[in-house]
């Protein structure tokens, strides 16, 4: 993916954006990101949604399919906090990019 390292952090808002909605997988996620334009391979999304689990911002559960099994996320207390801080710094970065005021810059 292009651009990863900045958007990485994007991506991950938009788990835990879905994940406080309700349970999600990562092929749907995967499939959801695309329509917003990311590209994601299952190699790319579920070490971060593992990371984010051992982070403490996601927890899993397994659901049994048929012979298979998927594993479900769902945003923790500790995750919904994260996302509100989140939410308030994307607004502030928004208006910034939009409205930009003068700045003295060095």
């Amino acid at each position: 993916m292009e651009h990863h390292d900045l958007l990485a952090g994007l991506i991950r808002l938009h788990v835990l954006h879905h994940a406080a909605d309700g349970e999600i997988y990562g092929q749907w996620m995967i499939e959801e990101l695309g329509h917003h334009g990311y590209k994601l391979s299952p190699g790319t999304l579920y070490p971060m949604l593992h990371g984010m689990e051992r982070n403490g911002y996601l927890s899993s559960r397994k659901e049994q399919i048929g012979r298979t099994f998927r594993r479900l996320y769902r945003a923790t207390p500790l995750g919904l906090e994260a996302l509100a801080v989140a939410k308030a710094r994307v607004r502030e970065l928004v208006r910034e990019v939009h409205d930009p005021a003068p700045v003295d810059q060095p």
